[in-house]
């Protein structure tokens, strides 16, 4: 197969791939940006694998970065464009089921792609626009399928993370998992409890934005994957979440993860736990943990309540359509936002300064107080938004 017109990703990289190739060296474009041209999806980083070894590269560019060298790769700036070029390589037995013990550089095409995951993700191309196909990777993008490379239990072995992707990459791209492949994973699943908490969650994430989420969420519990990735979500009943993904579209990370606690029996501390215990970002956990409960009280929910979550607002939207609410509460929610005094307390037109100079409150924690039950009123539209009001208000609270 030959692409005879290459996409402006690959044109923008292909001087790189050049410049090897007249230095004496094999060059290829490798790996993921290869699989999405061909489904004619966006292509993301494009990357360059090759027969020199990390100082032979080094030595042909003149701005370079070992931004994983002992593995092989060297990031070339040459171009404006930051491009990673990966030696070929072979590795060694996985002893913690994350990493190979150790890595040889060879100048062999094919020894590198037989390590690679999956046949579609085995594939390279020439700047020509060759396709090399040494796995069938083609023939499995035509047929919808993802299937290991060689023996699935030898690379779920090598790297448990694999079984992940592949449920992530059947989320993305709608495609059924090997029979092969699967009976693998099945097996295997109970290594995934080796890996890192940020790499499972980096692919479930994916897996749960993806367009086909419903079908591989499904799979993981059928295959009984679920049981082994963090916050004992096996526990869960999925069966409403699984529902929800069903209409097909792709959403935000921060989405996935609201729809998930929503639809959970979690508690709010239970939630922060569970956001912990996922290793989250702090500005992430607080948005989730902000939001779901009030997604959760949708019908019975606060102007005040509603307020508090006006920069999620967008969010909440949007996982409330992901949870099929009611359109006549949507549009009420809406109007809530779109009618609000003032949207966060640095609009209230009184601070603890004001307090301080009136005389009403010193400061400390019963400042804080005063002005969260003035910032109340005002949004609650008991009172006006304007200086005099608002010193009236403390008075007749004092």
């Amino acid at each position: 197969m030959k692409i005879n017109t290459l996409p402006q990703e690959f044109l923008d990289a292909r001087p790189a791939l050049k410049r090897l190739e007249d230095a004496g060296f094999e060059a290829y474009f490798v790996g993921g940006a290869v699989r999405d041209m061909i489904l004619n999806k966006p292509i993301h980083d494009v990357d360059i694998a090759t027969s020199a070894f990390p100082e032979e590269v080094k030595s042909l560019f003149d701005k370079t970065v070992d931004t994983g060298i002992q593995h092989g790769t060297v990031m070339i700036l040459d171009y404006g464009e930051g491009y990673e070029i990966t030696t070929f390589r072979t590795e060694s037995t996985y002893t913690d089921f994350r990493r190979p013990d150790k890595v040889t550089f060879v100048r062999s095409l094919e020894e590198d792609l037989k390590r690679r995951d999956f046949t579609i993700n085995a594939l390279a191309m020439t700047h020509t626009g060759e396709i090399v196909d040494l796995f069938d990777g083609l023939l499995d993008l035509n047929k919808g399928i993802i299937r290991a490379v060689g023996d699935a239990e030898v690379r779920f072995t090598e790297d448990a993370l694999r079984m992940m992707r592949a449920l992530r990459f059947s989320a993305q791209l709608g495609f059924d998992i090997d029979l092969e492949t699967q009976t693998a994973l099945q097996k295997l699943a109970p290594n995934l409890e080796k890996i890192a908490v940020e790499r499972i969650r980096v692919e479930f994430e994916k897996l749960l934005t993806g367009p086909l989420a419903a079908k591989s969420l499904q799979t993981a519990v059928d295959d009984r994957v679920i049981k082994y990735i963090p916050g004992d979500i096996d526990l869960w009943d999925l069966s409403l979440i699984i529902s929800d993904l069903n209409d097909n579209q792709a959403h935000s990370t921060r989405v996935a993860w609201v729809h998930l606690l929503t639809r959970s029996e979690l508690s709010v501390k239970e939630m922060n736990y569970f956001m912990r215990v996922w290793k989250m970002s702090h500005e992430n956990a607080k948005a989730v943990t902000l939001i779901a409960p009030v997604a959760r009280r949708i019908k019975s929910i606060s102007k005040f309540e509603l307020y508090q979550v006006y920069s999620y607002q967008e969010d909440l939207l949007e996982v409330l359509h992901l949870l099929q609410t009611p359109q006549k509460i949507i549009q009420s929610v809406k109007r809530v936002f779109d009618t609000l005094p003032i949207s966060k307390a640095s609009e209230l037109a009184i601070n603890g300064g004001d307090l301080q100079i009136e005389n009403l409150v010193q400061p400390g924690p019963k400042m804080g107080r005063v002005l969260k039950i003035v910032e109340n009123a005002v949004v609650s539209g008991k009172i006006e938004n304007t200086f005099e009001s608002l010193i009236t208000y403390v008075k007749e609270l004092k």
